[in-house]
């Protein structure tokens, strides 16, 4: 996956007519407030034409019972920008796709005639926002927030808010990091042990890392601690850490998960080569996750995380004591 910096790789298109059945609800308590980083929205009723503006908000949105009419590709191409993970939840409706190379595709979001836009991972920037909120009540990412990937807990707190279900989103907020207590409790031996979450290829002799805090609270939640020093290798708070190869042991620890999605990027990270002298390669302490995985630590909200805790744990059982396979998804 080409995500470097600022973790955005966009494409994808697809599609439905603006006439397709409007979105699925549950309830909720309106009118509803929000504030954001432009100020404040109201959202006068319960939301029936929901676009998610943003990169991963249809997640959460699923998961409180509610069905966008449009959703935003990030990568992978998955059906209608809908994770396996998530795929469920959709049942038979058929998103319109949208693009958001350029940023927001206005006049087709316009088109679709959203009562609410949800733009909590969208990138936003005051023009931005002014734009989209001339077409539909629109809810920003949190205020003091990052215009892409604010906390993962905070993103779906205000997804939530938007649609009147401010209550069940800290739900899902506190039932994840829950189920993540109780298999840190199971596994004493986690606790303390250093890790490293890494990128699975690299780009132009550099290797992105993930520094403390950035999309590693799947490892902190679990006991690990994230290596020390690599904040040293980014530009500021929530980027990456950009190792070079001959820098490569600083990124050494008791475990290594590398995001590889399939086996050519395994290939490309031995063709690197000090990646071959790291001793949590060596003694077979490194996790190589699969396509899936690689994206529901990527998305980072509630719904991937539990699918990423039910499929990583395992793997990482085994790499604790030195027994992880070579190989991708292994």
């Amino acid at each position: 996956m080409a995500v470097v910096a600022a973790m955005i790789a966009l494409a994808g298109c697809g599609g439905e007519s603006d006439d397709q059945a409007e979105t699925k609800t549950s309830g909720g308590a309106f009118p509803v407030e929000v504030d954001h980083e432009f100020g404040s929205t109201t959202v006068k009723a319960e939301p029936k034409r929901i676009v998610v503006a943003g990169l991963t908000e249809q997640d959460t949105v699923l998961q409180l019972g509610f069905t966008p009419i449009a959703t935003t590709e990030w990568y992978g191409e998955q059906p209608y920008a809908v994770w396996p993970w998530a795929q469920d939840m959709l049942g038979d409706a058929e998103p319109v796709v949208l693009k958001q190379t350029d940023g927001p595709e206005y006049e087709k979001i316009a088109g679709l005639k959203p009562d609410l836009i949800i733009a909590v991972n969208a990138g936003l920037d005051r023009e931005m926002y002014d734009k989209l909120s001339k077409i539909a009540p629109t809810v920003a990412q949190p205020k003091g927030g990052s215009q892409y990937f604010s906390p993962w807990d905070e993103q779906a707190i205000q997804t939530a808010k938007a649609l009147g279900k401010e209550e069940e989103g800290r739900k899902l907020v506190a039932d994840t990091k829950a189920a993540y207590a109780q298999v840190a409790a199971e596994h004493p031996e986690f606790k303390g042990k250093t890790a490293t979450f890494s990128q699975g290829l690299s780009y132009d002799g550099l290797l992105y890392v993930y520094q403390d805090g950035l999309s590693t609270e799947f490892l902190t939640y679990l006991g690990f601690t994230i290596t020390p020093g690599l904040e040293k290798y980014s530009e500021g708070p929530g980027i990456q850490a950009a190792i070079p190869e001959e820098k490569l042991d600083v990124i050494d620890a008791d475990v290594i998960v590398f995001a590889t999605e399939e086996a050519k990027n395994l290939d490309n990270l031995r063709a690197m080569p000090t990646f071959g002298t790291l001793k949590a390669v060596q003694d077979k302490r490194a996790v190589y996750t699969d396509g899936t995985v690689a994206g529901a630590l990527y998305f980072i909200t509630p719904k991937s995380l539990m699918y990423a805790l039910d499929k990583l744990t395992p793997q990482l059982e085994r790499a604790v004591k030195g027994e992880s396979p070579q190989k991708v998804g292994g």
